[in-house]
């Protein structure tokens, strides 16, 4: 990989990490399901000049706007206002993976041997096993939250394997074009007020979610998708299994999360599944991409 798309995806992990300060900055200034409309909103301004009717394929758009934008934001939004910890809640997240090859078992046939299969039990176990730390017993409804996120997550990502082809922007304003309606109208309902105090949102807030719109979701997610246009899934998906432990650390600065012993132990042996199915999974890929 040269060096510059190395420094890149290096800065995608960095962007990813700091998003979950950006994320719980936002949903403590204002209620969460607003937080994540205005964040559409963002997103849908800057990629309205590449917004495009896809014939045949609108009904997999709001599909994929439903579960990867509406209920997948605002579920994780929900998750992160539900608990203090958030490092519990970066590693909790991470549970998208193996959902995604489950599902990609189930509905795409596609074959797993015992290596990956060591992976999805790790993973799993490695997220029960925080709710054991005495320091994250009151965050399970955040932790229960984000794991449903983190299906939602997966299931998006197999609508999107509808859309290939596609700009990235185009998808993505999409993506916000559906999502925002549904997040305003549950915030109409949920979060009394919400709509109105829009206006009084303080300025560093609105940097905040710019930050979530443009550099956690046009940035890292174009990005990695530009990536993965130009090399082998195996070079690439392994250099973000940084994302979670930077993650943590940026949780423990800036909020001065604990980090305990049970939660290195459940966060090792979560990360430990997720780099297996991530390598096997990216190993299979470019094998298939080969034949």
């Amino acid at each position: 990989m040269r060096k510059p798309h190395l420094a890149l995806i290096l800065l995608i992990d960095l962007i990813w990490a700091f998003n979950i300060v950006a994320i719980k900055i936002s949903i403590e200034a204002i209620p969460p399901l607003i937080a994540v409309t205005l964040r559409y909103c963002i997103v849908l301004a800057v990629c309205l000049p590449w917004l495009r009717w896809l014939p045949g394929r609108m009904v997999a758009v709001l599909g994929t706007g439903l579960i990867a934008g509406a209920l997948f934001m605002g579920v994780g939004a929900l998750g992160f206002a539900a608990a203090d910890n958030v490092s519990a809640l970066a590693i909790a997240g991470q549970a998208g993976v193996p959902f995604s090859l489950i599902l990609a078992v189930i509905f795409y046939k596609e074959r797993i041997r015992w290596v990956r299969i060591t992976g999805i039990l790790l993973s799993f176990a490695g997220v029960g096993v925080l709710v054991f730390d005495p320091h994250i017993v009151d965050e399970r409804l955040g932790l229960i939250l984000t794991l449903i996120a983190a299906l939602c997550w997966a299931i998006g990502n197999m609508l999107f394997r509808r859309l290939q082809g596609v700009f990235v922007l185009t998808i993505h304003g999409w993506l916000a074009l559906v999502s925002i309606p549904v997040l305003a109208a549950c915030s109409m309902i949920f979060e009394p007020g919400a709509l109105a105090g829009v206006r009084d949102v303080p300025p560093h807030i609105w940097g905040w979610l710019a930050y979530s719109a443009i550099g956690a979701s046009l940035i890292g997610h174009g990005g990695m998708t530009w990536l993965f246009q130009r090399y082998p899934v195996s070079t690439v998906s392994p250099l973000t299994l940084p994302t979670p432990l930077l993650s943590v650390i940026v949780a423990a600065v800036v909020f001065g999360n604990p980090i305990t012993p049970i939660m290195v132990a459940g966060g090792l042996v979560t990360l430990t599944g997720i780099a297996i199915i991530t390598l096997r999974t990216a190993q299979a890929r470019d094998r298939e991409e080969v034949k």
